[in-house]
């Protein structure tokens, strides 16, 4: 049986609901689908965005032939039968090949197509729900041109849910309506995916009961059906790092509110693993010095948290998120070791002072230790002879360090 989102397909680029970026009036991809020539194009974005839509009214519109494969499936034997329609009956006005999930043909099989999207032989349309740039064979990549579809906004869906709810009264001969409140949830439920919004919307119509020749759908029911929020998140693809590269980013740039959400998003899909490693670097790299009393704090939060489990270690790791956020920042010695690292990895720094090898070998002398001195400091040379002026730590602005360099040009009279 064809699933009811595949049977509410638009047909036409006015009814695409959101992509308003690519697909608007005047915008790129619009104008381009509205031209006579079709060019080679890929399209990432999360699943239940319109690529494959998109693709299907791209043929239609150009009066090409359509051939879909999937890469999850897809054999090099697949990719040849395509081929093998250039130039047949089947293949006039030319062929369109939709590749979905291109990312998993391997660099063969990818490969296999270079000649024919070359000359024009087949127009390629990809589509990925990961990074092209990460996944897809340069190749291939360098010869289409990239849309990215984003995930549809609740405000997107419920029009695609009326429309829905329209098909479905068509489709089952008597009167489908919803309490006010029910597709907004839906929507909201659905984490921006219109196929999965309207096969739970089919899901809640079929499991409501007919009264007087009527169905109606209530918020309860609803509720009961969509569960919670189908936030998408994938702890090995590339929403897991944005999501984590939004947290440090959003604590960085002191904004709790933000980095609260984002740790949300983290925790409502059960993983307080990948938070838990990112706060302890967020401690020490954006952190640092400022307030180096956080690293402890975040360290002892954390622990808490994995003692804790789900849902209360919800607890710790926020105090631990809020404290980043609003505490004073500095960078100053994640700065410094990278430059040092720089530096070895050059290869410079080669050997040590004679002072500071072993006294067994050059002789205690050589060495003057800082607490018979005044002020507990003696100017003597510690870096290697080739970099021995590298300055590798500058210190930061913050009270702690101020308080810092105080100190040190106290100690060293300057």
């Amino acid at each position: 049986m064809q699933p009811f989102a595949d049977k509410a397909r638009p047909k036409s680029l006015d009814n695409v609901f959101g992509q308003k970026h690519l697909l608007g009036e005047g915008k790129p991809l619009r104008k381009i689908i509205e031209s006579d020539r079709i060019p080679n194009m890929l399209f990432f974005g999360p699943p239940g965005t319109g690529k494959t839509t998109v693709a299907r009214i791209i043929a239609e519109n150009a009066g090409m032939t359509m051939h879909k494969l999937n890469g999850t499936t897809a054999k090099l034997s697949d990719i040849k039968d395509v081929i093998s329609s250039i130039g047949t009956f089947a293949g006039e006005g030319g062929i369109l090949l939709y590749l979905d999930e291109i990312q998993y043909l391997n660099k063969k099989q990818q490969q296999s197509l270079l000649e024919f999207i070359e000359n024009g032989e087949i127009t390629l349309i990809a589509s990925t729900t990961e990074n092209p740039y990460f996944y897809v064979y340069g190749a291939i990549l360098s010869r289409c041109s990239v849309f990215e579809f984003k995930s549809l906004t609740p405000e997107d869906l419920v029009p695609a849910l009326e429309r829905g709810l329209e098909m479905l009264t068509n489709e089952c001969g008597y009167e489908v309506t919803a309490d006010d409140g029910v597709l907004e949830y839906i929507a909201s439920a659905c984490g921006g995916d219109v196929r999965k919004s309207l096969g739970e919307l089919e899901l809640i119509v079929f499991s409501t009961d007919i009264v007087d020749l009527k169905k109606n759908i209530t918020l309860e029911a609803a509720k009961e059906l969509c569960g919670k929020s189908a936030m998408r998140y994938d702890n090995k693809g590339d929403e897991h790092f944005d999501i984590l590269s939004a947290l440090q980013k959003s604590i960085r740039g002191s904004d709790e509110n933000a980095a609260l959400h984002y740790l949300a998003r983290l925790i409502e899909a059960g993983d307080i693993i990948s938070p838990i490693r990112r706060l302890l670097v967020i401690s020490c790299e954006d952190i640092g010095l400022a307030y180096p009393n956080a690293i402890a704090i975040v360290k002892a939060c954390c622990d808490s948290a994995l003692q804790l489990g789900l849902p209360e270690a919800r607890i710790p790791l926020a105090h631990a998120v809020t404290l980043l956020a609003t505490a004073p920042k500095s960078n100053t010695s994640y700065l410094a070791i990278d430059a040092a690292l720089a530096d070895v990895r050059a290869g410079k720094g080669l050997g040590f002072p004679r002072c500071l090898q072993n006294v067994h070998a050059v002789g205690e002398q050589d060495y003057k230790y800082p607490h018979d001195f005044p002020k507990r400091w003696v100017e003597q040379q510690y870096l290697p002879d080739d970099i021995q002026d590298a300055v590798y730590y500058n210190f930061g602005e913050n009270k702690n360090e101020v308080a810092a360099k105080a100190y040190r040009d106290w100690q060293r009279g300057s």
